[in-house]
């Protein structure tokens, strides 16, 4: 199964100016190479059969027969092979030359693509031996003793997706060809390209890619020309690129002296599915007129090989690598604290009431409270932070829930509700000793009932603590800590709220309150509402019951934001943590998050305000809607076939 993955291949092959033969040798070795490792479709740079810098030796009815004779060549040599191949060749045609994309396999060529955009300007001087697509009315070509379509709107419809090409400079255009490329049903754009390098260009060119990707929603494939063209005025690196809607999937190694082919796999299933819920591309779509596209077929045994996926997955999707994560972190503790900072201004709020547990999760409110107050120039004394032990807490919770309200100088108060929930117990008829749900949700409640009534008392709102993870997997007390006035974790994943107390510990907070939250940082999540151990330790450790936070903000992740199945997702979930979790524990836990994120909806449909962060929320009024009683055979009877 290729879960929607079309492996592809960007070349840059050594050229000989003006060798027609050595370069034809030189894309049939990439081409063979490629076909080896399971590429589907392989790109080469622009004009790569003559080699780019040939000049006015464009104007030689010789080198014009050598390219065709080389195209020939490559097609005989690799008539065997289901690997699809474009070639950046000259092409006559009724007294004009085209500077021409040509599609071909298995022997037959299927398409050939004419350049829209000659650039005439500065180094470049190609109108001075070509003729644009867009002064050309013919829609067949003669070559190779074939006659083929041509265009520059032409797609090609394979088994695993459509295709579309452009060549150089239209990629510079302010309306590119891919545009409507793309509109027209192309999920993989090639561009065959001869970029030469200046200070500072290639950093504006992959950004140009990665933007073009992104708009169009669709995968890119890149390769300009490398060593062996004329340095005469200008060098060229051999710049291979492959991303996938604006994120880089693969590249070259630039100013290399051999030649070069870059893999990787577009996920064409993915980029669907970003097509379908994006409205406005929709729009757009609608206004473009239908393009028939070329068929290739392709055989049944190499569309049934067994996928290698190369390409590499973060196993923390919401986690950013290196400085961006300090970026990440800031941005969003800025959005949390706006958010909050509207809300109490609107409500005329005197207080912001929050449950300190010396937990992860209630220790971000406590630090966004505190943040919002010092932003507003309000007191600090104006954040009150309410401690309430239970069966369950331990010292060192407890210890760092009071150590961190004390140094960050807010109101604390210290309510237990052991006697409360006896006495809830005997109003109901509940045996203490048994430690089931309704030993636990009741302690869930009382903290709730207390702190939505202090709050009353002091003119306030309760700040909610859950995170998306718990929210996802309905790992809250209905209307327990799953209420709250306005609930500024609702968006931030269990994975980056370690961080982002990290994050402030090591640049906002005085030395104290930095000791106690790397403490808060270490300490094993739990709800605590099982007593401990008798060496006084938690007992309740939230992974060990519902599964490790960094799988399921995986599975999160791909679920929502990608909308992947859940084969496709265990798939790429045994890939990336290989050597962490065997597989029977990667699909225990993918069953129970799939179980979970269904019958838990209920919770999550009536969840208070608060914002979103990141590209996935769930809240009701957002991103998410969903009905409570949906069903998930579907999925879990996916797992166990």
């Amino acid at each position: 199964m290729d879960y929607g993955y079309v492996k592809v291949a960007a070349a840059v092959p050594r050229v000989k100016v003006a060798d027609c033969k050595f370069n034809a040798g030189q894309i049939e070795k990439e081409v063979i190479i490629a076909e080896g490792r399971g590429v589907r479709v392989i790109v080469f740079p622009e004009l790569c059969l003559t080699g780019y810098t040939c000049g006015d030796l464009f104007a030689q009815q010789l080198l014009l027969e050598e390219a065709e004779m080389g195209l020939m060549q490559i097609l005989n040599n690799t008539r065997q092979l289901d690997i699809i191949s474009i070639v950046g060749m000259p092409v006559p045609l009724n007294g004009a030359l085209l500077n021409a994309a040509v599609v071909l396999q298995k022997g037959k060529v299927l398409g050939v693509v004419p350049k829209t955009y000659l650039p005439n300007y500065k180094e470049f001087y190609e109108k001075r031996w070509f003729t644009s697509a867009a002064e050309v009315s013919a829609r067949n070509v003669r070559l190779c003793g074939q006659t083929v379509p041509m265009g520059s709107d032409l797609l090609f419809e394979t088994v695993e997706a459509t295709f579309g090409i452009e060549i150089c400079e239209d990629l510079w255009a302010p309306i590119p060809p891919s545009s409507t490329l793309a509109l027209q049903g192309a999920e993989i754009i090639f561009n065959l390209s001869a970029d030469d390098e200046s200070i500072g260009k290639h950093a504006y060119l992959r950004s140009l890619i990665s933007q073009q990707s992104a708009r169009c929603i669709a995968g890119y494939v890149f390769s300009s020309c490398g060593f062996g063209e004329s340095t005469t005025d200008v060098v060229f690196a051999g710049n291979a690129l492959i991303y996938e809607n604006g994120v880089a999937l693969a590249d070259s190694k630039r100013f290399c002296f051999e030649g070069q082919v870059v893999v990787s796999e577009i996920d064409v299933e993915y980029l669907r599915t970003e097509r379908r819920v994006n409205t406005t591309f929709a729009a757009c779509r609608a206004r473009c007129a239908a393009q028939e596209a070329v068929h290739i077929s392709t055989d049944p045994a190499v569309a049934g090989r067994a996928l290698n996926l190369t390409r590499m997955y973060d196993p923390h999707p919401f986690v950013p690598q290196g400085p961006a994560l300090d970026e990440r972190c800031e941005e969003i503790f800025s959005i949390q604290v706006s958010g909050l900072a509207q809300r109490l201004l609107h409500t005329k709020a005197k207080s912001a009431v929050v449950g300190i547990s010396g937990g992860l999760d209630s220790t971000l409110a406590l630090l966004v409270c505190v943040k919002t107050f010092d932003k507003l120039g309000w007191d600090r004394k104006g954040i009150i932070g309410v401690t309430m032990p239970g069966f369950g807490t331990t010292d060192r919770t407890h210890t760092n829930a009071v150590c961190l309200m004390n140094s960050l100088g807010v109101t604390l108060r210290e309510v237990s509700i052991k006697k409360a929930c006896l006495q809830h117990f005997e109003d109901i008829g509940h045996d203490s000793t048994v430690h089931d749900v309704v030993y636990e949700n009741s302690q869930a409640r009382e903290r709730t009932q207390l702190l939505m009534d202090i709050a009353n008392q002091t003119w306030g709102l309760v700040i909610g603590t859950g995170d998306l993870s718990e929210l996802a997997l309905g790992w809250a007390t209905y209307n327990g800590d799953h209420m709250s006035m306005y609930g500024v974790n609702a968006s931030v994943p269990k994975t980056l709220v370690r961080h982002l107390v990290t994050w402030v510990a090591e640049h906002d907070v005085d030395m104290a309150s930095r000791a106690t939250l790397l403490d808060i940082v270490d300490t094993p999540i739990s709800p605590e509402l099982i007593p401990a151990d008798e060496q006084g330790n938690i007992k309740q450790i939230t992974e060990d019951l519902v599964g490790p936070y960094e799988l399921h903000d995986f599975f999160l992740y791909y679920f929502m934001r990608c909308g992947f199945r859940p084969a496709k997702i265990f798939f790429l979930a045994t890939n990336t943590f290989r050597g962490v979790y065997d597989d029977a524990t990667i699909r225990k836990w993918l069953k129970t998050f799939c179980r979970r994120f269904f019958n838990q909806q209920f919770k999550r449909s009536c969840l208070p305000d608060g914002p979103k962060v990141g590209s996935i929320s769930i809240s009701p009024r957002g991103d998410w809607r969903m009905p409570s009683d949906a069903s998930s055979d579907a999925w879990l009877r996916e797992l166990e076939d």
